[in-house]
């Protein structure tokens, strides 16, 4: 590589005019600003995550929090010796969930971070797991058939579980009579060998909640009857920052008898940038010693709960960022404007006339529609995903799970950050694609093959492109 003329501006440098490696390592380094500009220019073809609507992920924080995540992006969260106030910072991120969610453990309540509500979900599976599995060693039972039980609305986390640790997953369908869990048929599903149930608070796919009440009265029932102890792990992952700030009164958390941990994504609603999750436990009697390990090559004797390691400390420095700056009151602020633009915009696509919904509850800030039966229809909502989509909304278009798979649905999510402003925007593109493809004259290649009930074009993410 020629020596460039420091001045050369970058743009007119040899390196803008030689293809840069893209599946191996470059012969020679190149200036760190040609690299950055490199990698830039490619990063602007991605969504604009403002608009997507798909996500539930935080798209938007304050240049306050920017500086704090920014700041101490280099400090390792495992290293607690090193950074032993970010470590403390941790334990008062859990104290403060923990009391969220009416735990009645004191002085320091058991809980940790994880990478996102993943980690958190594997690790509440997890300890349900090792306690059943105790139990069951101390009668000289057998501990080679456990199963847990979720709706078929599940996110692909149970899927990854159930594989990983060799646990059955029983799924309870999905149906438009059932479109939550119920009782009745979880407790059918229910044998010895059963770990846990996992009800969900903010369900992916249609943002509803599972009855945790229901479901706490029906198992404390069927555990005195059978002298069992299946517990309840609450999936929260957007529930979990919802409910303490919106609707208070639910009893959805520690104050019911078996549930005995709750995972939630702080990079939800908890509103910090991806990510990072968060799971706590009731007592820390439920935390199984050994999932507790101890690190001792770091300099001293580390607990460590979680199953990533290093990882940046920055995130949960976030979190407690959010937690001084926004308060309960600032919580309940956005997390009410969120609802209430969701509200609107439900309230605009009805007034439409071709969708319907599938309940009138909103207890999350995200909801799925489906269009009306039409036989003269020429189009299916993948189009009109795909018509939002050239103007640069995501707005997904996809299948309901097992059960309801011949029902194409779309959603919304509403996080902080999406005004009335943009959900206008959104309303207008959204009609715009709407009338274009209500004057179709033959039908979309999409409604042949869903006429047809043959698979779909390949949508979103292509590798191949």
């Amino acid at each position: 590589m020629k020596t460039e003329n420091p001045n050369t501006p970058i743009f007119g440098t040899s390196e803008e005019f030689r293809v840069a490696p893209k599946f191996e390592m470059p012969k020679n380094s190149m200036p760190g600003e040609v690299a950055y500009q490199l990698v830039h220019d490619e990063a602007m073809l991605d969504g604009n995550s403002r608009l997507n609507m798909a996500t539930f992920v935080t798209t938007w924080m304050d240049d306050y929090a920017r500086r704090i995540m920014t700041e101490n992006m280099d400090k390792n969260m495992i290293d607690k010796t090193e950074y032993p106030q970010t470590a403390e910072i941790e334990r008062r991120c859990v104290n403060i969930l923990a009391k969220l969610w009416n735990s009645p453990e004191k002085p320091y309540c058991t809980g940790t971070s994880t990478v996102g509500s993943s980690e958190a979900c594997m690790l509440g599976g997890i300890s349900a797991l090792k306690r059943w599995q105790k139990r069951r060693r101390a009668k000289n039972l057998p501990i080679d058939k456990p199963n847990f039980i979720i709706s078929t609305c599940m996110q692909v986390v149970w899927e990854k579980f159930a594989i990983y640790w060799d646990v059955e997953m029983r799924m309870v369908p999905v149906t438009a009579e059932k479109i939550t869990m119920k009782a009745e048929d979880v407790v059918k599903m229910c044998d010895e060998n059963t770990i846990c149930v996992v009800p969900i608070q903010g369900v992916t796919i249609t943002g509803l909640n599972d009855n945790v009440k229901e479901l706490d009265d029906a198992l404390d029932k069927l555990n005195s009857e059978k002298g069992w102890e299946i517990c309840i792990h609450v999936d929260a992952a957007t529930g979990g920052f919802i409910h303490p700030f919106l609707d208070p009164e639910t009893v959805w958390d520690f104050r019911l008898k078996w549930v005995l941990s709750i995972s939630t994504s702080g990079h939800k609603f908890g509103m910090v940038y991806p990510g990072v999750g968060w799971v706590v436990w009731k007592d820390k009697q439920y935390l199984p010693q050994e999932m507790n390990f101890a690190v001792n090559y770091l300099g001293a004797n580390i607990p460590s709960i979680s199953i990533n390691f290093s990882r940046p400390g920055n995130q949960v420095l976030a979190q407690y960022y959010q937690f001084l700056r926004l308060g309960m009151e600032g919580y309940r602020q956005i997390q009410q404007n969120c609802i209430d633009i969701c509200l609107y915009l439900k309230e605009q696509l009805k007034q439409m006339g071709i969708f319907e919904f599938f309940s009138d509850d909103m207890p999350n800030p995200l909801f799925i529609w489906k269009l009306k039966d039409d036989p003269n229809r020429k189009w299916t909502l993948y189009d009109l995903s795909d018509g939002v989509h050239t103007e640069g909304w995501q707005v997904p278009a996809y299948t309901m799970p097992k059960d309801m798979e011949d029902i194409i649905i779309m959603r919304v999510v509403v996080r902080q950050g999406t005004s009335k402003d943009l959900a206008d925007l959104l309303l207008q593109d959204l009609r715009v694609n709407i009338e274009r493809l209500n004057k179709l004259e033959e039908p979309t290649n999409s409604a042949i093959l869903w006429n047809k009930k043959e698979p779909q074009k390949q949508r979103g993410f292509n590798h191949s492109r």
